[in-house]
């Protein structure tokens, strides 16, 4: 016991009462932290060996298991042999039986070469520029039409009726209607421009959010995937936690400085989800069909980032860093090590787990209301207890550290999925690699088969009598101009003790069948070679109209791949980007009745005949005065803004706008009129003033030559 303590005088302290505790006075109890972390960790088993929890984490774990095992069995397979295609490696077993059987182990690069070639075309389709993107906002065609606007046209309406009533006529029932529909089509007209203003601003606002989120690479990393893998995917928006250096003002500063400092900072992002991390539900054909988790990897920094973050639970992970801690929480799974090794990577360290990393399942489905109602929502979020809801949850070993409701209206989850080839009711279609597949190794065999002949038909075979050698004779080489030693033969039988022959040369069939193989790889991915920069084909080919015609032939195969990619990637995302901005966003001005329209190629050979179109009309008016006349100086400049916009150039260095045209153009006005004024103020009062070179009188002539050479007064004109 200690008595008058500094820190408490006056007050009876006790330690001892219970381990790691002390008791001031008998009422403060004072605990180490060590205890304090103790009971956090006892008290968050207890929450989450809550039966609803319990049953929440076994509902994850079970529809884990399920997605896992088929997959497993059926494209697992399908993706690793595509990694070793790309990488021109054997599979293990067929590796040994080639090693076994000695020979070469060449391997021909065809699955590569198609990939490769896939994803630059691609590219060039959809990402032709950084700043460009495949997809645009269009206004309705009839946009809503709101109360207020409704209410003011009948006013109007009501109005007139009453101003022609005042005048002695009554108007009919189709002269009323008439007006109302007079008055409809110029609030429509008025709607419409609205809304285009309005599309205009927010297509600018989330072509901004896609490029700051990192959209350009997330669809570059999607295309490698889409030619590789069964299935590509990307995920987003979703809102990341980044650190971003900013100016901000120092406060206690005289003249208001600035620094640099590091703030943290919440953005939209869009990321390329790897297909290996991803388990669809057995039966799903889409990304929104039944279950879907992606198995995440931490490290305990992205853990620890967590904590405090809407909608985790910060006790289970402090729990989950805890038991991470005491070497839980890494539980390697067949296809890792399969995966390193096609990879070409140390799977050594799979042992060791050298990264520091903890597994994670992101489940996203449907669970009963009642689990999430006990997990902690409230009632007005989960108003039916036994009605299925679209949630997403979080587990990592035992612990469900997240448990909320999907924020989405329609339930939907933000991953984008589409394949180079599909296959109708499945999850996984077919890529390059997979329909190259045959063809790769028809030609691999093909290709081994050759170099082997090749070095067998290389050179003379030799055959000699080992009888006949001399003692010590060791034929190993053979050269010009070789001297044999041989002994005589003792059953004289006339054979020769040393015999030559040539192993016959197969090249030419085994590279017909190689280049069969090959031209049939061209035929099932739809890339032909001479899109690839090969020698142009025959026949057809040999023609400019006719490689054309060739060309365009192949691009039908790739238009299909972009309108599925249109079809389930570009418009589904952006749709979700957008109903985020007009659900959340601050902006009124943004807001509007608007459509996503995903361009694709369709698109882009828009944009390109839009812009020989333009083109043709700027030339017309600029050339031709009439048109000039029409479209006026204000016109004029708007075509010359939006030919510089589509030059990369900055139009307001270059055209003034509308506004300021007007402007100058009244200014000019309000000065020829006071000159005029002025001249007609000078001819009434006999004192004109002197007209200046270069202006024109009201007669159409201009004053050319103010001072004679002569010197004389005066001017000629």
């Amino acid at each position: 016991m200690i008595e008058d303590d500094d820190y408490g005088e006056g007050l009876n302290i006790t330690s001892g009462a219970a381990p790691g505790t002390t008791i001031i006075g008998g009422m403060v109890q004072v605990k180490s932290a060590k205890q304090l972390m103790e009971e956090e960790q006892a008290q968050a088993e207890i929450d989450n060996n809550k039966p609803i929890i319990r049953n929440l984490a076994n509902h994850v774990k079970e529809a884990w298991m399920q997605a896992r095992m088929s997959k497993q069995t059926q494209v697992e397979p399908r993706m690793l042999e595509a990694i070793r295609a790309r990488r021109g490696e054997y599979d293990p077993d067929l590796y040994a039986q080639i090693t076994e059987q000695g020979g070469t182990q060449i391997y021909m690069m065809l699955t590569s070469n198609k990939c490769r070639a896939a994803s630059s075309w691609l590219r060039d389709v959809m990402l032709s520029n950084y700043d460009d993107k495949p997809w645009t906002l269009e206004p309705s065609p009839e946009p809503d039409m709101p109360p207020d606007i409704m209410q003011d046209l009948m006013g109007k309406a009501e109005a007139q009726v009453a101003q022609i009533m005042a005048s002695g006529v009554n108007p009919t029932q189709t002269q009323v209607k008439q007006m109302l529909l007079s008055l409809k089509d110029q609030a429509m007209r008025q709607l419409t421009q609205i809304a285009e203003h309005t599309t205009d601003r927010m297509e600018k606002k989330m072509h901004a959010q896609m490029l700051d989120g990192g959209w350009a690479r997330a669809l570059t990393e999607f295309i490698d995937d889409l030619t590789t893998f069964p299935s590509a995917i990307i995920k987003g928006p979703v809102v990341r936690r980044k650190k971003e250096m900013k100016w901000v003002k120092i406060p206690d500063q005289e003249g208001g400085g600035y620094d640099l400092k590091l703030e943290d900072t919440l953005q939209l992002t869009w990321e390329r989800v790897d297909p290996f991390m991803v388990y669809p539900a057995p039966d799903a054909s889409d990304v929104d069909d039944g279950a879907f988790i992606e198995r995440h990897q931490l490290h305990r920094r992205d853990l620890h980032e967590l904590i405090g973050v809407e909608g985790y639970s910060e006790p289970a992970i402090r729990a989950v860093l805890e038991e991470y801690g005491n070497g839980g929480l890494r539980e390697w799974i067949y296809l890792d090590g399969a995966r390193l090794a096609a990879e070409g990577k140390n799977t050594a360290s799979m042992s060791t787990n050298p990264s520091d990393l903890i597994d994670a399942l992101q489940y996203w489905g449907t669970v009963q209301g009642s689990m999430l109602l006990d997990w902690g929502l409230t009632e007005e979020e989960v108003p039916d207890p036994v009605a299925e809801y679209p949630v997403e949850v979080w587990l990592i070993g035992e612990w469900v550290i997240k448990a909320v409701v999907n924020p989405d209206p329609f339930g939907r989850k933000p991953y984008y999925k589409a394949s180079w080839e599909e296959v109708p009711g499945v999850f996984w279609g077919n890529s390059v690699a997979d329909l190259c597949r045959d063809s790769q190794s028809v030609c691999n065999a093909a290709a081994r088969a050759l170099v082997n002949n090749m070095s067998l038909a290389s050179g003379p075979q030799v055959v000699y009598n080992i009888d006949r050698l001399p003692e010590g004779e060791n034929i190993t080489q053979l050269m010009p101009w070789k001297i044999w030693q041989v002994t005589s033969d003792p059953m004289n039988g006339g054979q020769r003790p040393i015999d030559f022959f040539q192993p016959k040369s197969l090249s030419q069939e085994l590279m017909m069948i190689y280049q069969k193989f090959s031209e049939m790889a061209d035929e099932y991915t739809g890339i032909p070679r001479y899109m690839m920069g090969g020698s142009a084909p025959g026949g057809a080919g040999r023609t400019a109209s006719g490689m054309s015609m060739m060309m365009s032939n192949a691009g039908k195969n790739i238009k299909q791949v972009v309108a599925n990619i249109d079809e389930r990637v570009i418009d589904p995302a952006v749709n979700r980007l957008y109903y985020m901005n007009m659900r959340y966003g601050d902006d009124k001005e943004l807001k509007g009745d608007i459509k996503v329209v995903a361009r694709g190629v369709s698109g882009l050979l828009a944009k390109e005949a839009a812009q020989q179109r333009r083109n043709e009309f700027l030339n017309i008016a600029l050339n031709s005065p009439i048109a000039q006349q029409i479209v006026g100086p204000e016109g004029v400049a708007y075509l010359l803004r939006e030919m510089a916009g589509t030059l990369d150039m900055n139009a307001d260095d270059l055209v003034p706008t509308p506004e300021e045209i007007r402007i100058k153009m009244a200014e000019q006005q309000a000065m020829a009129m006071q000159q005029q004024q002025q001249q007609q103020a000078g001819a009434q009062s006999g004192n004109a003033p002197k007209p200046q070179e270069g202006q024109t009188l009201q007669d159409g002539s201009q004053v050319t030559n103010q001072m004679p050479s002569n010197g004389q007064a005066g001017g000629s004109m």
